[in-house]
């Protein structure tokens, strides 16, 4: 598989000077800071809670996190693309595409929840090839770049070896983000599962990664919501596809699964396709 070394930076695919790579990943880490310092002081204070055209929850302090880090952006890589999910497009057909979410789990935020996260995935030429999750309250920063191991806070993680149905672990993050059809096909699916949970938000993913739990089906999702995911789970060894098998990107329907491996990423496709 080819690394970062050899697709982020260079048009003919050769490997790149690492203190190229090191940066992209400095400013990775820097955009989860900038968003850090608008989120945190806000959570678990009074806010005003405002719904978008799509009913969905927002606040300050998702909008302020997202301006931060486009500012930061705007400033160190101008000629990035930028897909944000509160701020919109920019230089959508630019070679680096930045997505970017600033707090995945606004109803967890506004809850009190502390399983909400910060995610920043870069993708070249359509490509997810880094991806961060950041667990501001949990204190933890998941990372991964293709071809290189995934780590939580330096740490490399490993997803779970399950290779069945039957012995796996399945999170879905709630029922009410699936269609009657979609979600009567994951109530099939799960059933069949050793265990299923719901909630988590972006969360559920860090715990795949990790090697916690082993199956996570979802849909209804935006590019936003799992382009961060993907190098995260396939560098910790898992697979990641949409609802079909094909390769998650900007474009895809927003039926998403990841699983612990392959063999486990087989079985349930084979039951998605047949329900």
């Amino acid at each position: 598989m080819p690394t970062i070394l050899a697709a982020l930076c260079d048009r003919t695919m050769t490997p790149t000077n690492p203190s190229e790579i090191e940066s992209l990943v400095q400013i990775a880490h820097s955009l989860a800071d900038a968003a850090r310092l608008n989120t945190m002081p806000l959570f678990r204070t009074p806010l005003e809670v405002t719904s978008k055209l799509d009913d969905s929850p927002v606040t300050v302090a998702d909008r302020s996190a997202e301006a931060s880090m486009r500012k930061l952006l705007g400033a160190q890589v101008p000629s990035h693309g930028i897909l944000g999910e509160e701020h919109g497009r920019e230089r959508m057909d630019a070679e680096y595409l930045w997505v970017l979410d600033p707090i995945d789990g606004t109803k967890s935020f506004i809850t009190g929840s502390p399983l909400w996260g910060t995610l920043i995935a870069l993708l070249h030429r359509g490509q997810p090839v880094l991806g961060l999750v950041d667990m501001p309250v949990l204190g933890e920063r998941w990372l991964a770049q293709l071809g290189q191991a995934a780590c939580c806070n330096g740490r490399p993680v490993r997803t779970s070896t399950c290779q069945s149905l039957e012995q796996a672990r399945i999170y879905t993050t709630s029922p009410d983000a699936f269609k009657p059809a979609d979600w009567a096909t994951f109530d099939g699916l799960s059933r069949r599962c050793a265990l299923r949970r719901f909630g988590g938000d972006c969360y559920v993913y860090a715990q795949l990664a990790g090697g916690y739990i082993d199956l996570v089906v979802e849909a209804g999702l935006q590019p936003y919501d799992y382009l961060a995911m993907v190098t995260l789970v396939q560098s910790a060894g898992g697979v990641m596809s949409d609802w079909d098998g094909q390769p998650l990107g900007v474009g895809s329907d927003g039926r998403v699964l990841a699983a612990a491996t392959s063999a486990l990423h087989a079985q349930a496709l084979l039951a998605l396709r047949s329900s």
